[in-house]
Order: C-alpha cells, then sequence, then structure tokens
C-alpha cells in the first residue's frame, strides 16, 4: 500500500506534463477524448488515494478496531497519522472545489438555456442583434446556435459556413461534456489543471477541423477565424465553445498546415497511464483490507 497509495498523485503529474504534448502532435478528436478520459480516472483514483490515506486518523475510534486492538490483534497504522491529517484536509478542499465547479456549470448551463428560451422546439440558429461579435454554441436538447449579428456582418458568406459548421460540431460531438468532466477532473485534482487547458483547446480544434472538411477549404476557415477573432476584440462572455476562444494563433497555425495525425500508439499509451492510477488505487485499497482483516480474525 506504501507506493500504490502515493502514485496516483505523482501520474497526475505525469498525465498533466504528457498532455499539452499529445494537444499538439495528434487528431484533435482522438486526443481531446483520450485526455478527458485519462483526466476523469486520475482524478477518481486521486480522491480514492486521499480517503485510503484519511485511515491513518482512524486511530482507536472505531469500535471493531478498538476492541481488536484490547484483546491484543496486531493493528499498525497504514500511513503516518500527520499524512492521513493532510489527506483529510485534502480531501475537505476537494469536496468545497468540486462543489464550487458543479454550481459554477449549473449556472453557466441555466444562462445559455435561458438565451434560448421561447425559439420554436425546431431552431437551430439564433440571430441576436448586437453590436458585440460573438457566437457559440448552447448545448442541451436540442442544441443550438446564437450568433450576433455584428458576427454575421464581420464575415462573407464562405466564413459564415465555418463559423456554423464549427458550432454544429461543438454540439453534434458534444464537446460540452467533455469539457465539463475534465473541469471537474480538474477541480478533484487541481494537478490536472494543463490537461483541461488542452482539453479546452482541443475541441476547439476539433470543431475547426470539422469546419474545414465542410467547406472543403482549409484557409477559408482560417481566415473566417482570424476574422472573427479580430471582430471580437478582447471582450469575453462567461460560456464555453466559443468560436473566437482558445489560443486562436495557435488555431490558424494548425489550419496552414495538413490535419494532424491519429496516432494511435500514443494516445493508447496516455489511455494506460490514465489507467494506471485506478489500477494501483484499487491495489492499496486491497492492501488495506487485508492489514484490517488479518488483524482482526
Amino acid at each position: 500500500m506504501t507506493f500504490d497509495v502515493y502514485a496516483p498523485l505523482a501520474l497526475s503529474l505525469l498525465l498533466s506534463a504528457v498532455a499539452p504534448v499529445l494537444a499538439r502532435r495528434a487528431a484533435p478528436a482522438l486526443a481531446a477524448r483520450v485526455l478527458a478520459s485519462a483526466a476523469v480516472l486520475t482524478a477518481a483514483a486521486t480522491t480514492w488515494s486521499l480517503l485510503l490515506l484519511t485511515t491513518a486518523l482512524l486511530g482507536d475510534a472505531p469500535p471493531v478496531i478498538r476492541e481488536a486492538r484490547e484483546d491484543g490483534h496486531p493493528l499498525t497504522d497504514p500511513v503516518p497519522t500527520v499524512i492521513g491529517l493532510a489527506a483529510c484536509l485534502a480531501l475537505a478542499a476537494v469536496a468545497v472545489r468540486v462543489h464550487r465547479a458543479v454550481r459554477a456549470e449549473r449556472c453557466t448551463r441555466r444562462a445559455l438555456r435561458r438565451l434560448g428560451a421561447g425559439q420554436p422546439a425546431d431552431t437551430e440558429l439564433i440571430v441576436a442583434a448586437s453590436e458585440v461579435p460573438r457566437a457559440f454554441a448552447i448545448p442541451g436538447r436540442p442544441g443550438r446556435i446564437l450568433v450576433t449579428s455584428a458576427m454575421l456582418n464581420a464575415l462573407g458568406p464562405a466564413e459564415r459556413r465555418v463559423l456554423l459548421a464549427h458550432e454544429r460540431a461543438h454540439l453534434t460531438h458534444r464537446h460540452g461534456l467533455l469539457v465539463s468532466a475534465v473541469t471537474l477532473a480538474a477541480a478533484a485534482d487541481p494537478l490536472l489543471e494543463p490537461v483541461r487547458a488542452a482539453v479546452a483547446f482541443l475541441v476547439e480544434r476539433w470543431a475547426d477541423e470539422r469546419a474545414a472538411a465542410v467547406v472543403g477549404d482549409r484557409r477559408v476557415t482560417a481566415r473566417a477565424l482570424a476574422r472573427a477573432a479580430l471582430s471580437a476584440g478582447r471582450a469575453r462572455v462567461g460560456c464555453a465553445l466559443q468560436f473566437t476562444d482558445r489560443a486562436v494563433t495557435r488555431r490558424i497555425a494548425a489550419l496552414q498546415t495538413n490535419p494532424p495525425p491519429r496516432l494511435w500508439s500514443a494516445a493508447l499509451a496516455v489511455l494506460a497511464l490514465g489507467a494506471l492510477p485506478a489500477l494501483l488505487a484499487a491495489d492499496a485499497t486491497g492492501d488495506l483490507l487485508h492489514l484490517l482483516s488479518g488483524a482482526l480474525d
């Protein structure tokens, strides 16, 4: 248990170091799915490991353990008490962070749903009269696309097709769920923040690639993104999956080259890296149960 219970924390750092590399080199659709899955597995394993470490605080508290020690059964603390106390505090912090992240996600989704309220059920595109150039996807059932009149006026016909194809890709592939999952994972394990940032970037790259495939011209896609970004300026709104958000310069540069390869071997390696913390946490759980059962027999 000594090694296994600490390993998920170290592997969180390793996954965070690998995430930006995979995001730069692999196809965005594959990389986003793999990194999101690995982050969720790692965050769950890290949280469980913290729970296991709090066993150092059990001491004589549970009656069955107190009685076992009174009967002369040898029962040593699996980890030092100070580490258990630190793990307990960390768990409390995790609970607070996850609660805040869930609340923020709900507030964002409610705000987005209000933007589409009152529209017919079959309405996909909502055009809002506004001087602020904006375009973003509104996830839900049905999913909708909101575009301001200023954004439409800033783009030509072909560039408008790019914008709509980009936002449709967000809805079709449920990018909002991926971003939400990795956001909650990073809330539970702050060491995974680089993974969250990588996935948020990758879903935008994924939508860019889908838009380029629909329009059939990567240069037009890059030009639409550049023009929309210049029109939008520095203003931001509090929602995800915006056309002009997430490292626009890097996205434009990527569209001026060939689509990145899938790199299945690298993706599988990262997925295995995400599964390893869960396996180690399970092994640590087995060691703890064996320790307790051996002492209480």
